[in-house]
């Protein structure tokens, strides 16, 4: 008879050999769970109405709305990435920076950064970035290694930069008895990294520039076919409109205005009208539709800001011309939307639109419903005290746990995507993270709750920087592999390789500093009002021991933090 406390170990180590085989990972999940179900029903450690539970949590993973986010981002990811939006941006911020020493490596850097933003694929953006840039930087004189690192590493910073997919599949894992991390907590934690990400790889850059001149020449002034305004206004014409949808999109939802699945319909809506007014059939009266549209957009928002209270909502004397505004706007969408479908080019456009969101959204439901029914029988055999007991046992403390973590989130990224590090690894984790964490937080979040969830925050945040990697290394970099299918065959293998290397690097040290620097994620989250005791180890035992704080008006009143006496009947 097998002993219930081998059983997690036996389900974890059967997954990992099926990684080794090569098996598809959601029929792994699925095999497994079944398997050990069967056995420890047998076994006695639970009974057959115990995987009544698995259909139960595959139904509620299916009607979970959030997750609805995921075909709206990638349905805008591939618009966007098809429309010739990313070939501009390249073209003018090429010639921007293109004269400096490592311009067009910064260029780059900052285009993906941009895309990352608005699309939040890393195929379509690898691709589209090396199929423009890799045969310019090669023309000029640009180190092969240096190339092709900076566009694999570029192509992956949609990993963190929301609305990222992985943020929003992160947020839907993080979720424990007691906290969650919501998409929109999510993604103002991910802004600090993603900004020093870009500062790392730009001072990279830079320091290379120096180091080696001869490996990323300036381009020729004579090169530029723009120069002055006219250069200037044509990389307004890509920023510009990128600005906006990326407010439409995140500005909608980090002010509580949209839910992440509202913002995705959004941006999926503001991709179409982005294509439909950068097609070369777009009319002069297709243009004063979209004209009408942006001028009944604006009145509806300085309606808004003049005429609208958290009491009463909008003054009833605007409502209509509110109502007349919002009008317009919604006739030039229409309108809009129309001339995507009758103009040839947009109109195939969607179609693949609709074909790559269904294949990645397939993939995703499959991969749950695998990791619902192991994640229920791992449970179910106390799984989750496993694991707890083995990352508590840690030497270090937190900061042991977090080394061991990501350590180990990097090498099962070697075998596995995201969505499947995301799906198996973090619900077993969570718990153990929220106990591990949030006293670490307490002093910066002043209440236990908020603790709570900006250690969940904190630590999906870290495996999100972590992930990124999985794009990168081999033997399932598929960023290289991206790479190696439109490259040249001037361009070796070795050199995509090889020239992964210091961006990996230089993306664990981000892993660290986000690590060491918890308030780089923290720093965007609410914060509790409390006002907190300055000794850490009096801050641990207040929160292991649930005493939220009440809320008083004197900073040294003892009631603020009382713990209940025990009980002598205990």
């Amino acid at each position: 008879m097998i002993p219930l406390e081998y059983m997690p170990p036996l389900m974890f180590g059967g997954l990992i050999v099926f990684m080794l085989i090569g098996f598809p990972v959601a029929f792994s999940l699925m095999a497994l769970g079944l398997f050990f179900g069967l056995i420890s029903i047998e076994l006695g450690f639970f009974g057959s109405q115990f995987l009544q539970a698995v259909p139960q949590r595959i139904f509620g993973v299916l009607s979970n709305d959030l997750l609805l986010a995921i075909p709206f981002f990638t349905f805008m990811g591939t618009v966007l990435e098809k429309c010739g939006l990313a070939e501009e941006m390249l073209d003018s911020m090429g010639q921007l920076f293109g004269t400096v020493r490592g311009g067009l490596g910064y260029s780059v850097i900052i285009v993906g950064f941009i895309l990352g933003a608005i699309t939040g694929t890393v195929a379509a953006q690898v691709i589209t970035m090396a199929m423009i840039s890799l045969p310019v930087m090669m023309r000029y004189g640009y180190n092969v290694r240096y190339t092709t690192g900076v566009l694999a590493a570029s192509g992956t910073i949609t990993q963190l930069v929301p609305p990222s997919l992985v943020l929003v599949v992160l947020a839907d894992q993080l979720k424990t008895s007691t906290s969650s991390a919501d998409v929109g907590s999510m993604y103002l934690g991910a802004w600090g990294p993603s900004l020093v990400q870009i500062g790392l790889f730009v001072l990279y850059t830079f320091i290379l520039s120096r180091i080696k001149p001869d490996w990323m020449p300036g381009i020729p002034k004579e090169a530029r076919t723009l120069d002055g305004w006219p250069l200037v206004r044509k990389c307004l014409q890509g920023i510009v409109p990128s600005a906006v949808l990326i407010f439409m999109v995140l500005g909608t939802m980090m002010m509580g205005i949209a839910t992440p699945t509202e913002s995705g319909a959004m941006g999926a809506l503001g991709a179409v009208v982005l294509a439909v007014i950068r097609s070369k059939e777009f009319t002069k009266r297709d243009r004063l539709f979209f004209r009408i549209g942006m001028l009944g957009l604006g009145a509806a928002i300085l309606l808004g800001i003049f005429f609208y209270s958290t009491h009463v909502g909008i003054d009833d004397k605007a409502k209509p011309f509110l109502q007349a505004s919002l009008a317009a706007v919604y006739i030039a969408l229409i309108w809009l939307a129309a001339r995507a479908s009758h103009i040839r080019d947009l109109r195939n456009l969607i179609v693949q639109g609709y074909q790559s969101t269904m294949r990645l959204t397939s993939m995703v439901v499959y991969i749950l419903i695998g990791s619902s029914c192991f994640t229920v029988v791992f449970l179910g055999v106390d799984g989750g005290i496993w694991v707890e007991h083995l990352f508590t046992s840690l030497p270090g403390g937190w900061i042991g746990f977090m080394i061991v973590v990501n350590l180990f989130v990097f090498f099962l990224a070697f075998f596995l995507d995201f969505f499947e590090i995301a799906f198996i690894v973090v619900p077993i984790l969570a718990p153990v993270a929220e106990k591990i964490l949030s006293p670490v937080m307490l002093p910066y979040m002043g209440t236990p709750e908020a603790a709570s969830v900006a250690a969940l925050v904190w630590f999906g945040v870290t495996l999100c920087v972590n992930m990124q990697t999985s794009f990168m290394h081999p033997p399932f970099g598929f960023a290289l592999f991206y790479l190696r299918g439109v490259a040249p065959k001037e361009v070796k293998s070795s050199d995509i390789y090889w020239g992964a290397v210091p961006w990996v690097v230089l993306q664990m040290l981000m892993v660290a500093l986000v690590v060491s620097f918890p308030m780089m994620v923290a720093g965007l989250l609410d914060k509790g009002s409390a006002v907190l005791p300055t000794d850490p180890k009096v801050m641990e035992q207040l929160f292991n021991e649930g005493a939220a704080p009440s809320y008083g008006t004197e900073k040294n009143d003892e009631s603020l933090f009382a713990v209940p006496p025990p009980d002598p009947a205990k």
